[in-house]
């Protein structure tokens, strides 16, 4: 299966559906105490994380490319890699999260979730297949230890 649309972008299309649904949805409306204290921890560490991923990817000299993983020369799985296998797109889904916090619907959820299923299935499984291939037992020992998401 061949990667077509970035991850970034598939956050902006998640992102800007969230906007719909909240400005259009009639119910799902919530809001509690601390929700704008949470918007900014989960901000907070989404764009560490995201920061910090990259981080690692430019200081081992690999591809960060997320639409050309049979380009990666080394496998990183060092430092936040030691948690998570994509901290990145894990990065994105704390974006998302802060977004439908901000927005104010419950059913933002949802989207959020719909993001994760997407992302397992169009855009990590056939980048784990493509680091197989390059890493072979390597990577297989990594996937073992190290969950996808967190």
């Amino acid at each position: 299966m061949r990667l077509k649309i970035p991850p970034v972008v598939v956050t902006l299309i998640i992102g800007l559906l969230m906007f719909i649904l909240a400005k259009f949805l009639p119910f799902g409306d919530f809001s509690f105490t601390g929700r704008i204290y949470l918007m900014y921890v989960l901000l907070g560490l989404g764009a560490l994380l995201g920061l910090w991923s990259l981080v690692q990817f430019f200081n081992k000299k690999t591809s960060v490319n997320p639409l050309a993983p049979d380009s990666a020369t080394k496998l990183v799985s060092s430092g936040i890699y030691s948690i998570t296998r994509n901290p990145m797109y894990l990065s994105l889904l704390l974006l998302l999260l802060t977004w439908g916090l901000f927005l104010s619907n419950a059913f933002n959820t949802l989207l959020a979730a719909a993001f994760v299923s997407y992302m397992n299935t169009f855009q990590i499984k056939p980048e784990e297949e493509a680091l197989e291939k390059i890493f072979g037992n390597e990577f297989l020992a990594y996937k073992i230890k190290v969950r996808r998401w967190f």
